[in-house]
């Protein structure tokens, strides 16, 4: 009798476990595991992280391939994902930018089958509602936005055309204040690429390209000349890459498509101080369309992605960390399941929240 009370204390508690990992434990260290799942399937979709430390997950396309224009918010105190106002478009391959005043810029992107968008719209937390706001001066989609340290935006590259032909040269920036966007310059055709905001203020643009013209090239726009101008060439040429700016204020470059439309597991660091690129250690796995997070210990988590190296594509599931004071990766545990096209956000409190993908309306927690 006394065995069977302690055997139901104990399945009790197990369940009791479950349930609560289930709706937001964090996981073990060095393991993902599994939280609540979205209300739909997103592929493509943005993740944004809020002021208040919620994500906003938005657009995106279903497992049915339909663009989606619903937008839902995860709350990492309950682990479960409830839905927000909608946009008033449907879209996929767009951009999502965190603006000063915690209100959140979607712009661009593509609705099927493939026509790129010029509309933008402002989503607030506050009310949760999105509103629409003014428009690119030319429709974009795979485009980069960057937040500025005076509060604008900076919109880089992207396709402009339903055939994927036209790749934008032409950046613009888009002013909170007036609620538009203007053009300011140009770069080099980009589609594909990286813009990370250096510590000093300017931002670095990275690879990018086509299946048939992948880049190597990389630039810098200092915002106190607003200008653009060259600085060293990365060791590869790549695309569908990540960049992640380290602690120490250097760029890691990882992975992404090489010219003949591999998967490649080279990685280069890219030093501001300098203006110049030098290889790291390489990957254990070669990944694109894969995701890179900067964890609060100062290493890098790169995880999924597309190994294309071979006669079919192989969906991975594997993570590793790379550590910058030895210049190497080394394996962590996997996610529970193989995704692309997803996103990873790095919380408040350091795990990071991996959503979507693949079809999937399934998410993960990592925890460092």
């Amino acid at each position: 009798m006394l065995s069977t009370y302690v055997g139901l204390l104990l399945g009790a508690a197990l369940t009791l476990s479950g349930c609560a990992l289930f709706a937001g434990r964090a996981p073990s260290p060095g393991t993902f595991s599994y939280t609540g799942s979205m209300t739909v399937s997103r592929s493509r979709h943005t993740a944004t992280l809020l002021q208040d430390g919620r994500v906003l997950v938005a657009g995106g396309f279903d497992a049915g391939s339909n663009d989606l224009a619903s937008a839902e918010i995860y709350d990492p105190k309950t682990g479960t994902f409830t839905p927000t106002g909608s946009m008033s478009t449907p879209r996929e391959w767009d951009t999502a930018t965190l603006l000063q005043d915690g209100e959140v810029l979607i712009a661009g992107g593509a609705v099927s089958p493939g026509t790129p968008l010029a509309s933008a719209e402002l989503y607030d937390p506050k009310t949760g509602k999105f509103r629409k706001t003014g428009s690119m001066t030319t429709p974009r989609m795979t485009q980069t936005a960057t937040l500025l340290q005076d509060g604008s935006v900076m919109v880089t590259g992207g396709i402009a055309d339903q055939g994927g032909q036209d790749i934008l040269t032409l950046a613009e920036t888009y002013d909170p204040q007036t609620g538009t966007f203007r053009p300011f310059g140009a770069t080099a055709a980009r589609v594909d690429h990286t813009a990370t905001l250096l510590d000093d203020g300017r931002v670095l643009l990275s690879g990018g390209g086509t299946d048939d013209n992948d880049v190597g090239s990389a630039e810098v726009y200092d915002p106190t000349k607003r200008a653009f101008a060259l600085t060293g060439s990365m060791a590869g040429i790549r695309s569908l890459h990540t960049a992640t700016l380290l602690a120490d204020g250097r760029v890691l470059v990882v992975g992404g498509e090489t010219n003949n439309g591999g998967s490649d597991r080279t990685a280069e660091i890219y030093d501001p101080a300098t203006g110049h690129f030098s290889s790291t250690g390489s990957m254990h796995d070669v990944r694109r369309y894969h995701v890179a997070a900067l964890l609060p210990n100062g290493l890098v988590l790169v995880a999924g992605g597309v190994d294309s190296n071979g006669a079919e594509d192989v969906l991975l599931s594997s993570a590793e960390l790379y550590d910058p004071k030895t210049g190497a990766f080394s394996t962590t545990g996997p996610m529970e399941t193989g995704r692309e096209f997803f996103t990873a956000t790095t919380l408040g409190n350091g795990d990071v929240l991996v959503v979507g993908g693949s079809s999937q309306a399934s998410a993960e927690l990592y925890r460092p």
